[in-house]
């Protein structure tokens, strides 16, 4: 199955030793979790899920703007 979420999910794409060997990070655990969740319990088909990851990145990239823009704010405001 991992192998196979490798092949379809561009986001998961572990490090690998020398010999080979997958080196899963942490948050490589993490997006396999929610992988497993939208495939199984939310009952996403592949591209579903593929869209769904892709939605929560662009979301989060605006929401981090966002972010950045209201510490910029803040500290104009502090000066």
């Amino acid at each position: 199955v991992l192998r196979f979420w490798e092949s379809e999910f561009p986001q998961l794409r572990p490090l690998r030793t020398p010999k080979g060997q997958r080196l899963y990070t942490s948050e490589h655990i993490q997006l396999l979790s929610r992988i497993k969740k939208l495939l199984y319990q939310d009952k996403l088909t592949i591209e579903g899920a593929k869209m769904r990851l892709e939605e929560e990145a662009r979301m989060a990239g605006i929401l981090a703007s966002i972010r950045d823009e209201l510490h910029q704010i803040k500290d104009i405001l502090k000066s």
